[in-house]
């Protein structure tokens, strides 16, 4: 029951941030939630389930990080420039009349600045 409670809370906090207007931003909170439980399911169940597990410190695996780790500071130092020009704006306080709420413009905004960034990390 310790898994229902914690979904049960998690569904209560997101209620909360629903009534504060943030629709969206509950329901994404929700599911990266969730998808963590998820994760963390999978992964127990797949180290009980290998016969000879790998350690930290074994040869393979700190190659395989290295390898990691060195991808990912050139991905980082490819993308670096310019990041933040254009991902600021105001929020729900605009001179003009707008459709959308301020979180699901940032989502847009977030897709169409780090789109390519969001393409290599999925």
């Amino acid at each position: 029951f310790a898994a229902l409670g914690l979904m049960v809370a998690a569904g209560v906090g997101c209620g909360v941030l629903i009534g504060s207007g943030g629709s969206f931003l509950s329901l994404v909170l929700f599911l990266i939630y969730l998808g963590g439980m998820l994760v963390v399911f999978a992964y127990s169940a797949a180290l009980a389930a290998e016969p000879f597990p790998e350690a930290w410190g074994s040869r393979s695996v700190m190659g395989y990080v290295l390898v990691y780790l060195l991808g990912v500071m050139l991905m980082g130092g490819l993308f670096w420039g310019g990041w933040h020009e254009g991902s600021w704006a105001v929020i729900d306080e605009m001179k003009e009349f707008s459709v959308l709420r301020g979180d699901v413009g940032g989502v847009a905004m977030m897709y169409s600045f780090g789109g390519m960034m969001l393409v290599i990390c999925a």
